[in-house]
């Protein structure tokens, strides 16, 4: 059963997690690369999307509205980034103003909604933890979608080198709910300076996944249960996009492993 998927560079667009894949119910992965000029369409089917610009400018249509200059960053560790909301059942289409590498987030949804851009200043900047666990994360479409999203819940977050995230260790597998909501998971990595790496912990109580990956540049991980903490190593910063859904409302709460909670509050 493969969660861990490593990056490949292809022009266009790549299918990165599949659609209806064997462990994800609700999410899937994909990426746009295009060079000043080209374009790109394509239609949401049953997911709704999010489309996020890891770097350059492009133009974005989705049905009657057009978001011209999105973007601009040269790469994901500097500023805030824009991203469109696609509905499902849409078609969108992207112009590229500069060469851009856009994230594709789908998330399986029922409900239409209508098509909205996310601007930098839209975006919450959040500092989290203490010692070397601090992380910096960016909120995209979070509490800002309530009633505008069915299901997806979004954002990115930045480890600096050595630092964790995720941490204390935490999940949100449905195990313990309703303390815990079941929300599936998603996340795509970035490393900078690109020939570093972190590492991907996974693991369950019962050690029936009892994993560690070595994260590269573009490499993504499908999270459908288990804690899940990623470290940095020294000397280099880890970016990764995350997004999630689940069936069980947009509401995070994530689950601590209770053996490591001790360190977060004393």
């Amino acid at each position: 059963m493969q969660r861990f998927y490593k990056g490949q560079q292809v022009k266009g667009y790549q299918d990165i997690i599949p659609e209806n894949g064997q462990v994800l119910k609700y999410l899937a992965l994909g990426k746009i690369t295009l060079e000043k000029g080209e374009e790109y369409s394509s239609q949401t089917g049953h997911y709704e999307t999010a489309l996020v610009i890891l770097s350059g400018k492009a133009s974005i249509s989705c049905e009657d509205q057009t978001w011209e200059h999105l973007g601009g960053r040269k790469t994901v560790f500097e500023d805030k980034t824009a991203a469109v909301y696609v509905p499902c059942q849409s078609e969108y289409q992207v112009t590229a103003e500069t060469d851009v590498i856009i994230a594709v987030c789908k998330v399986k949804g029922e409900e239409k909604h209508s098509p909205f851009v996310i601007k930098p200043e839209d975006i919450v900047t959040e500092h989290r933890g203490k010692e070397t666990w601090q992380r910096e994360v960016k909120d995209i479409i979070t509490d800002n979608g309530e009633g505008r999203v069915h299901r997806i819940v979004l954002g990115e977050t930045i480890n600096r080198p050595g630092h964790w995230s995720g941490y204390p260790p935490h999940k949100h597998d449905g195990e313990h709910y309703p303390e815990e909501p079941n929300l599936e998971e998603v996340y795509h990595f970035q490393i900078n300076p690109e020939q570093g790496f972190g590492v991907q912990l996974h693991y369950t109580k019962d050690q029936s996944i009892d994993d560690a990956y070595i994260i590269r540049h573009g490499d993504s991980f499908a999270i459908d249960k288990g804690y899940h903490p990623v470290s940095a190593a020294g000397g280099y910063e880890v970016y990764y996009l995350w997004f999630m859904a689940g069936d069980a409302g947009r509401e995070l709460r994530p689950y601590e492993d209770p053996d490591h909670r001790w360190f977060s509050t004393k």
